[in-house]
């Protein structure tokens, strides 16, 4: 009987440690949100009227690297059926801060050049719908599963979030390289080609979610 109990007690234990812990996909998101405050850290150093090309190759790196894990722990969490409450709230916050910092700051003064213009070609009221469409689809998200209704990312919500993880290190990496390896009058048609397109697929995106709810939004 006591080998039975202790057994029990210990089946109990493991199960109430695997109940408790994180698990992988989870454990990627948090890695997310790590590599993001690192990222924010190194480009908060890049200035363009000293530019430092180097504060640019290794802010790439990591927003590469913070990227992928957002492809590998939703992949991982479907294919084992690791999705949890916790990773309903992690993920996309993590996706937010991780982007929404990164356009903030390309838009900063870090990225302003001695003529008072900045280079990345990102305007204050681009950041804005950026900002603004988050907290709209961050905002209906909690309503429609207040009301009951299931609201996860839907596929234009997932190509906005491709185009915003292509356009952040690119224009990262063109900054970097112009004037040197690349430089010329299609450098800047490229820039402001790759700005307004993340613009225009986020205005997008958000006008989708609002089309979604907008049978709860009625009856409100």
């Amino acid at each position: 009987m006591d080998r039975i109990a202790a057994a029990d007690l210990r089946a109990a234990t493991v199960a109430c440690v695997e109940a408790m812990a994180i698990n992988i996909p989870n454990q990627l998101t948090l890695a997310r949100i790590v590599l993001s405050i690192a990222f924010f850290a190194v480009l908060s150093q890049y200035s363009q009227t000293a530019p430092q090309p180097a504060w640019l190759f290794v802010s790439f790196a990591i927003f590469v690297v913070a990227a992928l894990t957002d492809f590998f722990d939703g992949y991982l969490a479907r294919k084992h059926g690791w999705v949890t409450p916790l990773g309903r709230v992690l993920d996309p916050f993590a996706d937010k801060m991780l982007i929404c910092g990164a356009f903030v700051l390309l838009a900063g003064p870090g990225f302003v050049d001695r003529n008072h213009v900045n280079v990345t070609g990102i305007a204050p009221w681009m950041v804005v719908v950026i900002l603004g469409r988050e907290l709209l689809v961050t905002g209906l998200r909690g309503f429609n599963e207040s009301q009951g209704t299931a609201f996860a990312a839907s596929m234009h919500g997932k190509i906005k979030m491709w185009v915003q993880s292509f356009a952040a290190p690119t224009l990262m990496m063109i900054v970097a390289l112009e004037g040197g390896a690349i430089s010329g009058g299609w450098v800047t048609w490229l820039k402001r080609t790759i700005v307004y397109l993340t613009v225009a697929v986020t205005a997008l995106s958000a006008i989708q979610y609002l089309q979604r709810s907008k049978h709860l939004l009625q009856g409100a």
